[in-house]
């Protein structure tokens, strides 16, 4: 019997530890082919590597982060107030003054990808793009104005390893 127990138990600990294993990769694997933008904010380091810096307080925060050879892309989105949209713009190095009225910087390829509708009419628009020396990220800010006591802001931040 002790040595039954002896054999038993350690093999016992083996296979649930392959199974918690096993898992842990197939929730890995899960989250990096998901398609589309995730709700909530994306982590601190990917704010950091893609200089996004996600006002507090926003609502409807979704993200989405692509990674390839060439080219890696955070895909930010968040309603702000107007407070929370000048201090995001300052801590860009940038202000309200010098979005674009009317111009949507965020491509229909890049918007497709995550399935945001941006550019479309009847809708009041205002974009810019911030351009930075590699490693910097370049960013495509767009932002919708409809409601303007809380914008809509739409970020693509790409960097070029």
């Amino acid at each position: 019997m002790v040595v039954f127990l002896l054999i038993a138990i350690p093999a016992g600990y083996l296979v649930i530890s392959a199974l918690q294993s096993r898992n842990g990769g197939e929730d890995k694997a899960e989250a990096a082919s998901a398609k589309g933008l995730s709700a909530g904010y994306p982590t601190r380091v990917q704010r950091r590597i893609y200089d996004v810096p996600v006002p507090p307080y926003s609502k409807k925060v979704a993200f989405y982060e692509t990674n390839s050879w060439k080219v890696s892309s955070l895909y930010v989105q968040f309603v702000t107030s107007g407070n929370g949209l000048d201090s995001f713009l300052t801590k860009l190095g940038t202000r309200r003054s010098a979005l674009d009225k009317g111009e949507v910087t965020i491509t229909k390829g890049q918007a497709k990808k995550v399935g945001w509708q941006v550019g479309a009419p009847g809708h009041d628009w205002a974009g810019m793009v911030i351009k930075q020396k590699d490693p910097q990220p370049k960013l495509r800010i767009t932002v919708k104005f409809d409601n303007p006591a809380h914008p809509k802001v739409y970020v693509v931040s790409t960097v070029t390893p």
